[in-house]
């Protein structure tokens, strides 16, 4: 059975490496000659009933004279490519080509295309998905609806280069826009120039390997009360003393056994002749968990992107100066990354959810067990879910009887209309919240 998934996987590179290279060669009057072409292969062999015949082999000289003019062009140029630190899903990417011409002549009517690493995904990844959509649709789920171009990672957009006299150089404008989160790698940049009857392209590649991180999308939130107040941080002011905060001094006392050397005070133990240290005011703050469900069987979809995305917009949007913000997921192992209080950047934050993966291989005990031991340190949790079944109704249930001030958000795919059973959050309908995706900004402007 393998072989045979493998077989439709090469089957599935070849076709797309075909319309890749068509889509890229021909001009738009290229796809008509050569539709009109094959047409009248089709209507040929008809002769009696119709006269297609006629025009196949005019159709076919042109392409073909098209085709052999195109392997004139073989001029020379080197590529600086001036790219942005991040980009954003969905968001325009605009950045700057540095193009010096190398050959003699100067060359004009260029397009410059980028040539992106290759979107398609291996064979292991592409499996995945293919047999969680086939699941899917023989059991009638569309809780996680596949995304229909999960393998596009951006929408290119060609441009213009103008006239480049010999060894000059020109600064030419570049646009495309990231359609996928994470690490975009650019191979380099192709110079495109049509044959004189504008059928075909001919080529001149320039290598030049760079990359820019594109970080996931964000959705505005509204002024929300985040559940959980102020709690005691054990070791609260060595935290606050490694963030750089001042220390808040309140007394000098006797030295007692366990007391750090650094608290001592040493002028005081010379002049009194025994150990004395100073005492400082515990440390009470708001610190809350940014919970992550990345249990999923297919390698994208739509509920879990829009649920990255969601993640992503608090923790870009909380307010992490006088609080802590950890982030907890379940990749290939347990993470928790902290923000807040000089410990992390909320964009270091993002550049971490810019490489979450969906999780296929643990079980979502684990994200239960991170979360039970870490509830000592929060004030309260921020559930973002991928799906609302009983192995999830019961986690939830363990933190409210825990007494864990909750915000539960669940991603329900598009088009989905069910109410969903809030089930152990039904005794706090403002803490819980479906937000289907393709409206998840609409959804969390309803936040209160």
């Amino acid at each position: 059975m393998t072989l045979v998934w493998f077989l439709v996987y090469r089957i599935y590179c070849a076709t797309s490496s075909i319309r890749y290279w068509g889509a890229r060669r021909f001009t738009t009057a290229g796809f008509g000659i050569l539709g009109a072409a094959l047409v009248a292969a089709l209507l040929g062999p008809d002769t009696e009933n119709n006269v297609a015949y006629q025009a196949f082999t005019p159709l076919v000289c042109l392409l073909l004279v098209a085709f052999v003019s195109s392997w004139s062009f073989r001029a020379r140029f080197s590529a600086t490519r001036l790219l942005p630190r991040f980009g954003t899903v969905g968001a325009p990417l605009n950045y700057s080509v540095k193009l010096r011409n190398l050959s003699p002549k100067v060359q004009k009517g260029l397009g410059l295309i980028e040539n992106l690493a290759d979107p398609r995904p291996p064979f292991s990844e592409w499996l995945a998905g293919t047999i969680a959509e086939d699941r899917q649709i023989r059991s009638f789920r569309f809780s996680q609806r596949p995304r229909t171009n999960w393998y596009r990672i951006a929408a290119l957009r060609e441009s213009a280069v103008p006239s480049v006299p010999a060894d000059q150089e020109v600064e030419v404008r570049a646009e495309l826009t990231p359609l996928r989160r994470g690490v975009l790698r650019f191979n380099g940049v192709t110079l495109a120039r049509p044959d004189p009857l504008g059928l075909f392209r001919s080529f001149t590649t320039i290598p030049s390997p760079q990359t820019t991180l594109i970080l996931p999308r964000r959705y505005p939130l509204p002024p929300i009360a985040l559940p959980g107040t102020m709690k005691y941080q054990a070791g609260g002011i060595a935290l606050a003393s490694n963030v750089g905060q001042s220390d808040e001094f309140v007394a000098l006392r006797d030295y007692r056994h366990g007391d750090p050397l650094r608290h001592i005070h040493w002028r005081s133990w010379a002049k009194a002749g025994k150990p004395v240290v100073r005492e400082f005011e515990d440390e009470f703050f708001v610190r809350h968990a940014l919970i992550l469900d990345t249990f999923s069987d297919h390698p994208r979809t739509d509920v879990f992107e829009e649920a990255v995305s969601v993640a992503a917009s608090f923790a870009y949007s909380v307010r992490t100066q006088e609080s802590l913000l950890d982030l907890l997921f379940v990749g290939p192992e347990s993470y928790c990354f902290t923000a807040g209080r000089g410990l992390a950047r909320s964009d270091q934050m993002l550049e971490i959810l810019a490489s979450v993966q969906t999780c296929r291989d643990h079980l979502f005990l684990e994200l239960e067990d991170v979360v039970l031991n870490h509830l000592k340190v929060v004030s309260g949790c921020i559930c973002v879910l991928i799906a609302w079944d009983n192995e999830r109704q019961k986690f939830v249930e363990k933190l409210l009887a825990l007494g864990v001030p909750l915000l539960v958000l669940v991603i329900v795919p598009a088009g989905d209309q069910s109410i969903l059973d809030a089930g152990p959050m039904r005794d706090s309908p403002g803490q819980f919240h479906a937000l289907e995706a393709g409206k998840i900004e609409t959804g969390l402007a309803r936040l209160k």
